[in-house]
């Protein structure tokens, strides 16, 4: 499993960079927990606990910020 595509943080946009958390996130994700019916309980339990989606929204963003100061924030 490749946790860190192309072994790089560097994003040619912002844009790239969210994608790249995003894609950080489920790979941390499935990394922890890789067995695929227990990821469907666990999808189920979140789905409906906002408590839940704004964790993994914090997810994101802490790997979102990590990636932005990688490209020295675009400039």
């Amino acid at each position: 499993m490749e946790l860190v595509p192309n072994n790089t943080l560097i994003c040619a946009s912002p844009e790239d960079g969210r994608r790249l958390a995003l894609s950080l996130a489920l790979q941390t994700s499935l990394a922890i927990q890789p067995d695929d019916h227990v990821q469907e309980i666990i999808r189920d339990a979140y789905a409906n606990n906002p408590e839940g989606l704004i964790a993994a929204g914090h997810v994101v963003a802490t790997e979102f910020a990590t990636i932005a100061a990688a490209n020295n924030y675009w400039r």
